[in-house]
């Protein structure tokens, strides 16, 4: 271990201390799925109470209106839960951005809804890691920080979303408001790999619904008359696969629409995902899905409705992200812990935090695995780790900007 000041050593004792393990316990009792609107309101009230021992201002905002495509091709309005919202000493010389979410992947009637010890040292449960224990470690540091001497010299925003894992599409604007003039943030996603190794540079990630429509026909008699609109998504999505590459990742993942088997179908939903790795491969991305759309127009004489968009941009790993990597890793090592980190496949709000320009590391989280499963674990001694490592990178930022 390095050398701590008297002062980074109060703090990174005091965050340590803090009673984590009890508050992952009690938030992962509560289903807080993306679309479980009544569980991220108890979340929401939970964790408002929780970060109320905190200066500053702290709101629950409304999520921004988001649109959807049905499986009948409708357009219709999902509704997302609220987003907490915490300003503390906004004029403060130097400013931080934290973030987190309060959603998981598991809904209601999801089998996976309680926590379990795997072992004395791993908690299993549904968003111990990801990331309910996140949130803890964040809580947790900034307590830290708020009794250190050092704390008039920061100001901080908070966000913790509620619609992180369905692609923050109503907090999008929140975060980016967040984000304006922020000297670096911090989000609470877990660690890339159960070692604590960190996540660096990751793709974009954009999301279509392509509603295509045909005209319907009998099947045997006139079938030459109809337009068969399922085909039409079947050969698009072939077409999307054989074009992916290095730079651009493409899945179609689902279609939905057809008819009996006794009618040519004339609507087909094709929903296709694609990651493109620098901001260049996502102008191509839109190019060729733009392409491939007015090319099967006219093939199979349809009409294609494209709907969605790039919500994640790619996030590279920039020079001033590298020195913000840099400063974690030494704050780790001379916490006797061995930061490394390492490109990602995976998105998360770290990439619209780095769009506005903000260097991030996005997964000061716990160290756990297997998130998004029935599987997914936390190793109960990172809360107190990542904990220690959040408050001295905080106070070695207040010490960079002095």
């Amino acid at each position: 271990m390095g050398a701590l000041s008297s002062n980074e050593t109060a703090a990174t004792e005091r965050a340590s201390a803090e009673p984590m393990l009890d508050q992952v316990l009690a938030w992962s009792a509560v289903n807080s799925g993306s679309r479980n609107l009544a569980g991220l309101e108890q979340m929401a009230e939970l964790l408002g109470n929780a970060f109320s021992v905190l200066p500053g201002e702290l709101r629950m905002d409304q999520p921004t209106p988001v649109e959807t495509v049905d499986a009948a091709g409708r357009t219709l309005t999902i509704e997302h839960g609220r987003h907490l919202h915490l300003a503390v000493r906004p004029s403060a010389p130097l400013q931080l951005l934290f973030t987190g979410h309060m959603d998981t992947v598991f809904a209601p009637d999801h089998p996976f809804q309680e926590t379990s010890w795997i072992d004395e040292g791993t908690l299993g449960g549904p968003g111990v890691a990801d990331m309910k224990g996140g949130i803890a470690v964040m809580l947790a540091a900034l307590k830290a920080v708020e009794a250190s001497p050092a704390a008039n010299r920061v100001g901080y925003e908070v966000v913790i979303n509620s619609d992180e894992e369905v692609g923050s599409l109503a907090s999008a604007a929140l975060l980016a408001d967040a984000a304006r003039g922020k000297r670096a943030a911090l989000t609470y996603e877990p660690a890339a790999l159960p070692d604590g190794t960190l996540a660096g540079a990751r793709p974009g990630s954009g999301n279509f619904a392509l509603v295509v429509h045909g005209r319907s026909a009998h099947a045997g008699r006139n079938p030459e008359d109809g337009r068969n609109a399922l085909l039409a998504a079947a050969d698009l999505a072939l077409r999307l696969d054989a074009a992916k590459g290095p730079g651009l990742r493409i899945n179609p993942s689902r279609i939905d629409g057809g008819s009996p088997s006794n009618v040519v179908p004339d609507l087909a939903i094709l929903r296709v995902n694609l990651r493109p790795t620098a901001p260049e491969d996502e102008h191509a991305g839109k190019q060729l899905l733009d392409a491939l759309v007015l090319e099967m127009e006219a093939k199979h004489d349809v009409q294609i409705e494209v709907s969605g968009g790039f919500g994640r941009p790619p996030k590279p790993l920039t020079p001033d992200a590298e020195a913000l990597f840099a400063l974690v890793r030494d704050a780790g090592a001379d916490l006797g812990q061995d930061i490394a980190w390492q490109p990602s496949g995976g998105v998360c709000d770290g990439n619209n935090i780095a769009a506005c320009g903000v260097p991030v590391v996005d997964t000061m989280g716990v160290r756990g695995g297997k998130i998004h499963s029935s599987e997914e674990y936390l190793i109960v001694e990172s809360l107190r780790e990542r904990a220690a490592l959040s408050a001295l990178t905080i106070l070695r930022l207040i010490a960079e900007a002095a």
